[in-house]
């Protein structure tokens, strides 16, 4: 048995053990975790998923399209369907850009390339997410927010160009995945059954930091709360919004941010596995991502 199984099965186990000692802390945990799927990410993205997928069918991207070729073609390597799946991820946030991406690759509308090449600067969170939960909500400090979020997108931008030249050999015909039917029963049970997906991995990832909790407590406060959010993004910049260094803690939620954590890695994984995805190279991605916009916040916090 390989090495990362041996860990794996020993971290399963040890989870198992605690969900078998402290049985009502883990439904509570996990009631916790669907009660925030469902107060926070079905009411925003369910309808979201749902509309864009029938301005797909409508063929406003191709419209939109049109528009952006140029100036994607020149900096991303990707047609200018990129623009729109970049515009509609930045102001929804995590997971849509990869749901967008993986829908326009099924509908044959972007080579498995292309994806790849999107997914470098697709995939990032929102407004609403940045400034209002985490900057006026967590660091009771818009400006902070601002900060974030201006960091995170530029970053994006610079990832983007960094990985323009990716490419991944297509799949055989009989791996390719089908055209996707746009009737409007196959889009409402495609878009509950995505939403779905993302609201048990919020729950388990919930189960999962409770039970890492007494392990990740014996690291200093700082660094427990960045690997907190390594893991999962809100409870890591709740805890980081709590330090004591502002400039230390802004620029580590950047990171924890545009990083995506592991919880919200697999919400975007769930979809872009239906293009095989290479994991390794997403998460290369959103490292890169996340290195590029915490040093961009460190020097727009060094200036302000």
């Amino acid at each position: 048995m390989k090495k990362y199984k041996i860990f794996l099965t020993i971290f399963i186990c040890y989870i198992i053990i605690n969900i078998v000692i402290f049985p009502s802390l883990y439904i509570k945990v996990t009631l916790a975790g669907l009660n925030a799927w469902a107060a926070n990410v079905l009411p925003s993205l369910l309808a979201f998923i749902f509309f864009s997928k029938i301005l797909s069918s409508l063929g406003v991207i191709e419209r939109f399209a049109n528009r952006f070729s140029s100036p994607m073609q020149k900096l991303f390597n990707t047609s200018g369907t990129s623009g729109y799946v970049f515009l509609m991820s930045m102001i929804s946030g995590y997971p849509v850009g990869a749901k967008m991406t993986c829908d326009l690759y099924l509908s044959k509308k972007i080579s498995r390339s292309e994806a790849a090449r999107m997914t470098s600067f697709c995939s990032t969170s929102g407004p609403m997410f940045i400034i209002g939960a985490v900057g006026a909500g967590m660091f009771h400090s818009a400006f902070s927010g601002y900060i974030i979020f201006i960091a995170h997108i530029l970053a994006a931008f610079l990832n983007g160009f960094l990985y323009r030249k990716i490419k991944l050999e297509e799949l055989s015909p009989q791996m390719e995945a089908k055209k996707q039917n746009s009737d409007l029963n196959t889009m409402i049970v495609d878009s509950a059954l995505s939403i779905i997906s993302v609201g048990l991995i919020i729950a388990i990832f919930f189960v999962i930091i409770t039970s890492l909790t007494p392990i990740i407590s014996l690291l200093p406060k700082d660094l427990a709360a960045f690997t907190s959010g390594l893991i999962e993004i809100t409870k890591g910049c709740l805890d980081l919004s709590q330090g004591i260094s502002w400039l230390f803690n802004i620029v580590a939620a950047t990171f924890v941010i545009s990083f995506g954590g592991i919880s919200t890695m697999l919400q975007s994984l769930t979809f872009l596995e239906k293009i095989k995805m290479p994991v390794r190279l997403f998460v290369l991605q959103k490292f890169t991502h996340a290195l590029l916009a915490a040093f961009i916040c460190l020097i727009i916090c060094l200036i302000v």
